[in-house]
């Protein structure tokens, strides 16, 4: 016997900084998906805003399991996680963890004759836009070592070896610092790579492939995948970090924004290396690649000024009109018949254990809404 139950469950409780003055208010009337006139790409720390996130998934029978992944993400500068909720119709859920990378999803089950499995997962969190100032070193806390290991480690698809290395070792050859490695690389991959627009969904990041084929093509999970791998065997612990694009850009970018309040297929991976003296920099040559081929009126040279400007700030900053789910990568679900996924940034499920296709929404079926609220 199925039955429906709800839960209410916590991430990460955080204290929420509460937004005052006129600024904030003005920020918070503004609506949800106005455009914004058009500015130079230029992301600052500024205030706070908080969106709710709504994942429904719909299944068409019994005998199935779905995995939802919610934000677990806490960056004291530029995002906070808050409580999810969730509540499935049917069956029954409960909230799991990866145990390498602490990434989080809903993890709902229904027995064979259920009728209309439903799971619908409601987050919160908080984004602002992050910049760092890399020619004033901020100093703080050295990397520890636990994470230092997990973020120059090489995964199933990036490996820091062969000619991932060699590769690496060409681009850094004679730079010294950090920063001055990591800029060359981020350098690399916009001048050599290139968005392709019959990439499904965000890619899957096999940069061995990609380097080998000599094919730097694909979207986000493939190019900024290249650059954390080439940073890694550069000696530079990177990360990707899969989230989802929640709001329009306040720069006026068609391209590096959600359209709509449905957000189903606006899904989006960044980056960011550990740099002595400034922690975590935000890294997205994949975004520039992205304004190249889509910012109207498409196909824009390298040396345009939207280009020029998206280039310019995307290694250091980047805007907070995005959540971050999590770092994680090789994800066992757990109780799934199928294989490891690359990175949870979609939903995923299976009908009698076999996997349906989390690029397929539509046949899957889910969606995904997105709105700024007030705290």
């Amino acid at each position: 016997m199925t039955k429906d139950i709800h839960h209410s469950h916590p991430l990460h409780r955080r204290h929420l900084l509460a937004l005052g003055g006129g600024a904030a208010a003005a920020l918070l009337a503004r609506p949800a998906f106005a455009q914004p006139a058009p500015a130079l790409f230029a992301p600052k720390p500024g205030a706070w805003r908080t969106y709710e996130v709504v994942t429904r998934v719909e299944l068409p029978a019994g005998d199935a399991q779905a995995w939802v992944p919610v934000p677990s993400v806490n960056e004291a500068g530029w995002f906070r996680s808050s409580d999810s909720t969730f509540s499935v119709q049917g069956g029954e859920a409960k909230l799991v963890a990866d145990p390498v990378y602490g990434a989080r999803a809903v993890h709902a089950r229904w027995a064979s004759g259920a009728e209309k499995p439903v799971l619908e997962v409601t987050s919160r969190v908080q984004a602002r836009d992050r910049a760092a100032d890399l020619g004033k070193p901020e100093g703080g806390s050295p990397l520890g070592e636990a994470d230092r290991k997990l973020y120059l480690s090489a995964t199933d698809l990036i490996p820091t070896g062969g000619i991932v290395k060699t590769t690496s070792d060409r681009i850094v050859a004679g730079k010294a610092s950090d920063l001055d490695k990591a800029r060359a690389i981020y350098d690399w991959v916009v001048e050599n790579s290139f968005r392709n627009a019959a990439t499904r969904g965000c890619g899957i990041g096999d940069i061995a492939a990609m380097l080998t084929s000599g094919n730097l093509g694909g979207k986000c999970a493939d190019l900024n995948a290249l650059f954390v791998g080439l940073a890694r065997a550069a000696g530079i612990p990177a990360r990707d970090v899969y989230g989802l694009r929640v709001a329009p850009s306040q720069f006026g970018y068609k391209s590096l924004g959600a359209g709509s309040e449905v957000v189903t297929k606006a899904q989006h991976c960044r980056a960011e290396a550990w740099l002595d003296g400034h922690g975590w920099v935000a890294v997205d040559p994949a975004d520039v690649r992205k304004v190249v081929l889509e910012e109207p009126p498409g196909k824009l040279a390298i040396d345009d000024p939207k280009v020029a400007a998206a280039r310019t700030a995307l290694f250091g900053s980047w805007e907070g009109n995005w959540l971050a789910y999590n770092f994680a990568h090789d994800v066992a679900l757990p109780g799934a018949a199928g294989p490891k996924v690359e990175f949870l940034m979609y939903p995923q499920a299976e009908i009698k254990g076999a996997r349906l296709d989390c690029l397929d929404p539509d046949g899957f079926k889910y969606t995904i809404r997105a709105r700024e609220v007030s705290v």
